[in-house]
Order: structure tokens, then C-alpha cells, then sequence
């Protein structure tokens, strides 16, 4: 049996108490509850209430535009794809920062590569009032709710095992071209992921072909394009129907459609004469690596053109590992001559460069690391101080040569480890001294300096040596095409369409199988060609 008892008071004492509400509470206690409800209320789920919490912030139409189009239309599940600099990481943030304050999202996982660590935590905490915290050694997943970690770090035991015991509201992957093959341990680690939002962000959603985009599109929602297989025999870039199922889960804004205004970019080209030795010495390696059939010729052709240093070191190694001594007495003339040759003429060209601008800042692009330590030494030399910034750093390192170029540094050189996330809005002069054979590298590049938030013009300087492989590369690739101005921004789709390959293997393929100068000027000349024609094909289309 349940004993009932009767409360004879009830009635009257809510009577009086409804007749006499300061017996419930004062007056200010009540105004002051009514103000925080009023301030947390969510009037409708189609408008941002984000917004109104975070009064600093300039955001940006097409910012506001794809968060709101993220949650209400793509279920949180989005890749965010806009071009270098139009604030990829602002529209995660204001994703995020949305998600949090509705009381859906609690438990966050970031990934991004190891430069923007820091950047992301600083941005976070600093722009959006959200606590997040950078992964270290010892960090706890169990109980960090907003974390920052690299993928190297997370997918690495015992980091991995407790990771993938979580449940995550939401995940975010910066840099996201780097899962584009489904077949690595980081495209399966983030694929084992247990998530509920889910974003990826990229300025190169496809890189080398179209089934980069399946690959991370299968990440966002698993079978929504089909199975490889299928996709692969079935679909073109040009398919109508994929582009829609593609627009379902992918925001891609450009430049000229935010109708934000930006500063112009100049480009120059440099061009290099080598000295009488110089030249003669990079024949020799031509005519050497081909009388051994060395594969890499091509690579030592272009170290040559960067530097001594790096050329030589190359050609050192590759005699030890294959155990060669006096009999190869071509490539220990081609090592002597190296020795003998003064200042690379590249080298000193750019040293002239900097030296006529006054002091301002410049980011300087090489391929190789010998070449980065010869140009910190040259510069160095001559009243220059410069830092380098290179992959392998640890992010500690990163930020403390980010900060050294900002506050003391004239120049930064760097190789592609700067080229993703890492903002420098305050240098406005790139020189690509090492001119990338992808230009999808080189529009990396550029958005360093050529981003929102940069007021001065950008000045973009290409260095290109007369006589050699670079020449080809510059007349007959990036000038004819108009990369740098024009063609760049639709690359993606241009080699969609063309189903090609990777654009550098195209370029190095047609260096390795062609036997004379004229050879290599026609394999290109068409290759230029083959690319214009569908860029033509292209803005028709949009018309």
C-alpha cells in the first residue's frame, strides 16, 4: 500500500503567491532572469544567433551565407571549398560558434597540419570566445572538450586507440586535399571516426583528378556518390548531374563572386642569363645523367637551377647509394666543375632584387632545402637577415619564425610547408625563386599575402633562367595560358575534364621522352593548347 496524504495548504498558499509574486522573488531577480532568457532565446532556426554574441566581428556576406546554408541545408556535413584567402576558417568558426551556442555540439575534434596548430586555437579563442585547447604530449581526450591536434599526431598510438573510442559532435579537417586518396592510413583513421557534423575545408577540392572529390565527398556522406568503381566508369567533370550532387555538399566561393574588394596582383617575370660556366655545367649534367641513364635527371636539372648545393648534394647521394667510384669519372668531373662555379646567378639576382625595395618584406618559394640554407647564408652576407620556414619544424619553431619575420626579418624562404593555412597578410612582395610545375601549388602560395585583410597591392615575382628546362616551363605553360592572371582559378575543372593526371607527372613526362629542344617545345606547345581550348569550352558554358 502507498500511503496519500493531502495537502490542504496547497490551494491557498499558490493563491497567495499568485497574488503576491514578490513572495516568489524581488522584482530585480525576475527582470534579470526575463534578460537572460530573452538573450539565449532562439527565435527561428533559419537566421544565425551567433552573430549578435561575437559584436567584433566583420563577417563577410558570403561567410554568414554558407553557415547558414551548412546548417540548414546541409545537415552540418559540408566541405567548405573557397578559394585561397576568402576565410575558410572564419566560416568553420561561425559553423562552430552557431552549433555551441544551440546546445547541439559539445565535444570537438580540430585536425589540422602542424602550422596552423596554434593559428587555429589563437582564432578560436581570441575571434570566437571558444575554449579551445592545442593537443601536446600528454594530452587528455577524454576529457578535453574543443581540441586542436596535427592528424600525424592523432592517428599515431596511443593517441589513436582513445580517439576512435570517442564520440565527437562535430569534427573539422583543415587541409582537407590531403585524405584525397582513400587508400592512406589518414583517409581510413578520419573514415573510423565516430561524428555526428562533419566539416572539411580545402581551396583544391580536386587536385589531380575527379576522383579526389569522391574521396572526400564519401567521407562527408558515405555512399552518396556510389561506389568508386561506378563513379569512376560512370562520371565526367562536365556531368551536370554529378555537379548538382557535388553543389549538395560543397560551397566553392571565388574571388569575383564575393564582391568583396580586393587589392590587384602584379606579375613579373625574371629572367636569369647563366654564366658561360654555369651553362656549360648544367649540358654536362644533361649529357652525363643521359649517357647513365639516371631517371632523375630531370630532378638534377632542376636542383642545378636552384642552386649549386642542392644539385651537388643529390648527385653525392646518388653515387653512394649506388656504391659508384672512379669509374663514373663524368659525374666526379660534373662534381668538380660544381665546385669551381662562384654565386649562382639566380641567387644573385634576387639578392639585387631586395635590394632595391627599400626594406620591404618578401616571402621567397624554393623546392629545395640546400637551396633554402645557401640563400639564408647569401642574403645573410650581405646585411639581409632572413629566416627559413620549412615542413619538419615542429609548431613551436613555426610560429617563432612566423613571429621573427614579422617583427625583425626582411625576407622569409620557404618551401611548400608555407603555402598552406599560415597567414603573412603583412609581407605583400612573393618570389617564386623555384617556379612549381603544379600551378595548384603556386595559387597556394600566392593566398599567403593575397588574402582578406591585405591592403597593399601584391607584387608576385617569377624567376625563370634563360637556356634551361625553367625557360620552357615559364614561355610555354604559365605565359601562354595565363595561369598566373586568368586560367588558375579554374584548373580544377579544366583537368576534371581532361581526365588528366597530376599536371607536374604530365610536365616531367614530356621533359623525360623528349630527345631535343624542339621536341619538348611541341609536347608542351600542344599540352597548352589541349588546356586554353577547354578553358575557352568553359566560359562559353558559363555564358
Amino acid at each position: 500500500m502507498i500511503p496519500i496524504e493531502k495537502d490542504i495548504d496547497f490551494v491557498t498558499d499558490f493563491s497567495d503567491k499568485v497574488n503576491n509574486p514578490s513572495k516568489l522573488t524581488s522584482w530585480e531577480m525576475f527582470q534579470q532572469s526575463y534578460q537572460i532568457a530573452e538573450t539565449f532565446k532562439i527565435e527561428s532556426f533559419h537566421s544565425l544567433v551567433s552573430i549578435k554574441f561575437l559584436p567584433h566581428m566583420n563577417f563577410l556576406p558570403h561567410q554568414v551565407e554558407c553557415a547558414e546554408k551548412v546548417i540548414q541545408d546541409m545537415s552540418g556535413r559540408a566541405l567548405l571549398a573557397d578559394e585561397v584567402g576568402l576565410g575558410k576558417t572564419i566560416e568553420a568558426g561561425l559553423i562552430l560558434k552557431e552549433y555551441l551556442i544551440r546546445g547541439v555540439v559539445k565535444k570537438v575534434l580540430i585536425l589540422a597540419p602542424a602550422s596552423l596548430v596554434n593559428q587555429w586555437a589563437l582564432e578560436l579563442n581570441q575571434k570566437f570566445y571558444i575554449p579551445a585547447v592545442t593537443a601536446g604530449k600528454r594530452v587528455d581526450w577524454n576529457h578535453s572538450n574543443i581540441i586542436i591536434a596535427t592528424l600525424d599526431l592523432a592517428k599515431r598510438e596511443p593517441h589513436r586507440s582513445v580517439i576512435l573510442e570517442q564520440v565527437y559532435d562535430m569534427v573539422i579537417i583543415d587541409e582537407a586535399h590531403k585524405l584525397k586518396n582513400h587508400q592512406t592510413k589518414n583517409y581510413q583513421f578520419v573514415q573510423a571516426l565516430r561524428k555526428k557534423y562533419f566539416l572539411l575545408l580545402t581551396a583544391t577540392p580536386v587536385q589531380n583528378k575527379i576522383t579526389d572529390i569522391f574521396n572526400l565527398i564519401s567521407l562527408l556522406k558515405p555512399g552518396y556518390l556510389g561506389t568508386y568503381e561506378n563513379f569512376s566508369k560512370k562520371h565526367r567533370g562536365t556531368d551536370p548531374y554529378l555537379k548538382q550532387l557535388i553543389k549538395n555538399v560543397m560551397i566553392r566561393n571565388r574571388r569575383e563572386e564575393t564582391g568583396v574588394s580586393w587589392t590587384d596582383r602584379h606579375v613579373s617575370t625574371i629572367w636569369v642569363d647563366f654564366t658561360k660556366e654555369e651553362l656549360q655545367t648544367y649540358k654536362e649534367i644533361e649529357e652525363c645523367c643521359n649517357d647513365l641513364q639516371v631517371v632523375s635527371s630531370i630532378t638534377y636539372k632542376r636542383e642545378f637551377c636552384s642552386s649549386r648545393e642542392a644539385c651537388y648534394l643529390s648527385l653525392k647521394k646518388w653515387m653512394e647509394l649506388k656504391e659508384l667510384s672512379n669509374q663514373t669519372t663524368k659525374i666526379h668531373t660534373v662534381l668538380q666543375n660544381i665546385e669551381q662555379l662562384p654565386h649562382h646567378a639566380k641567387a644573385l639576382k634576387l639578392v639585387d632584387l631586395i635590394k632595391h625595395q627599400n626594406g620591404e618584406k618578401f616571402i621567397v618559394f624554393t623546392e629545395f632545402r640546400a637551396t633554402q640554407i645557401y640563400l639564408q647564408w647569401l642574403l645573410q652576407q650581405e646585411g639581409i637577415p632572413a629566416v627559413i620556414f620549412r615542413g619538419g619544424f615542429k609548431k613551436g619553431k613555426r610560429d617563432w619564425m612566423r613571429q621573427l619575420f614579422h617583427d625583425h626579418a626582411q625576407v622569409m624562404i620557404a618551401t611548400e610547408a608555407a603555402g598552406e593555412g599560415i597567414n603573412l597578410q603583412f609581407c605583400h612582395n612573393l618570389v617564386n625563386y623555384d617556379l612549381p610545375w603544379n600551378p595548384m601549388r603556386l595559387e597556394q602560395r600566392i593566398g599567403r599575402i593575397h588574402r582578406f585583410g591585405q591592403e597593399s597591392d601584391v607584387q608576385i615575382y617569377n624567376f625563370a633562367i634563360r637556356e634551361t628546362m625553367e625557360e620552357h616551363v615559364m614561355n610555354l605553360l604559365y605565359n601562354k595560358i595565363n595561369l598566373f592572371e586568368n586560367v588558375i582559378g579554374q584548373l580544377d575543372q579544366i583537368l576534371s575534364k581532361l581526365e588528366m593526371k597530376n599536371l607536374e607527372s604530365e610536365i616531367s613526362q614530356i621533359f623525360n621522352e623528349s630527345k631535343t629542344f624542339g621536341e619538348t617545345k611541341i609536347k608542351l606547345d600542344n599540352l597548352t593548347s589541349v588546356i586554353n581550348s577547354v578553358a575557352g569550352e568553359q566560359v562559353g558554358e558559363s555564358l
